[in-house]
């Protein structure tokens, strides 16, 4: 089952969310709050596996709530339940997600979004089906971004300096720095495969070695640092 918690300011939107998604047999509700500042708590009580956030809330926005609850839960505080996934050997796959949701896709709230430890940005007008396949393939370990903010996004990235290589790059082989060229242009396991005509559990393989020794919780947080680094620039050029 994957456990989600709903935060938003609007009673009727997590409502509506947590009834549309504990209809589904793979997901259980576990907890809601209506600011970011509530939401630390109940994700600490909860211990979800997929936060669906807003990102204007009063009280704390849901974008200083990410970047708390993702450092409470990496340093352990979240307890025994993220301790033992982290120990799992897979950091692709056993971590808490955000999955941020607003109806503003302004520049900046994808960037900061992201910047903050988000795995996945989506708008509150997307399809119900889209919603929650979003939350199974953040689940999953996968980064996700709506269609309509890829672009701006990599328009933030274009106008934002890229700044220097972290000495972690250094640490990757030739073909673990190809795969997270091939991650930052969006490709999935699959089509990686194909366009370096290895196997898809091999780059599976990568790809968790990449997040390991990156210090990564997934592959949103990759796009972030091979952009930011310079690794590959917005026009796509390596």
């Amino acid at each position: 089952m994957i456990r989600v918690m709903i935060v938003d300011d609007q009673a009727m939107v997590r409502q509506g969310f947590g009834a549309l998604l504990a209809a589904q047999p793979d997901i259980e509700v576990v907890g809601d709050a209506e600011n970011g500042a509530a939401a630390v708590a109940v994700a600490k009580r909860t211990l979800p596996d997929v936060v669906l956030m807003d990102v204007r809330m009063p009280v704390m926005d849901g974008i200083e709530s990410t970047r708390i609850i993702l450092d409470q839960t990496d340093r352990g505080g979240a307890g025994g339940r993220a301790a033992g996934r982290a120990g799992s050997g897979d950091p692709e796959t056993h971590r808490v997600r955000v999955l941020i949701l607003t109806t503003f896709d302004l520049d900046d709230y994808v960037y900061e979004a992201l910047r903050a430890g988000a795995s996945g940005f989506l708008l509150k007008d997307a399809p119900a089906a889209e919603l929650i396949a979003a939350v199974r393939v953040v689940a999953a370990g996968d980064g996700l971004l709506a269609p309509r903010v890829t672009g701006r996004l990599i328009a933030e990235f274009a106008r934002r300096p890229s700044g220097p290589p972290p000495a972690a790059l250094g640490a990757l082989t030739a073909r673990e720095t190809e795969v997270l060229v091939l991650i930052a242009r969006g490709l999935s396991n699959g089509e990686i495969a194909a366009e370096l005509v290895i196997a898809e559990q091999t780059i599976k393989t990568h790809v968790g070695r990449i997040l390991g020794k990156l210090g990564l919780r997934d592959r949103a947080q990759a796009v972030v640092v091979a952009y930011e680094s310079g690794l590959i620039t917005p026009q796509g050029q390596a």
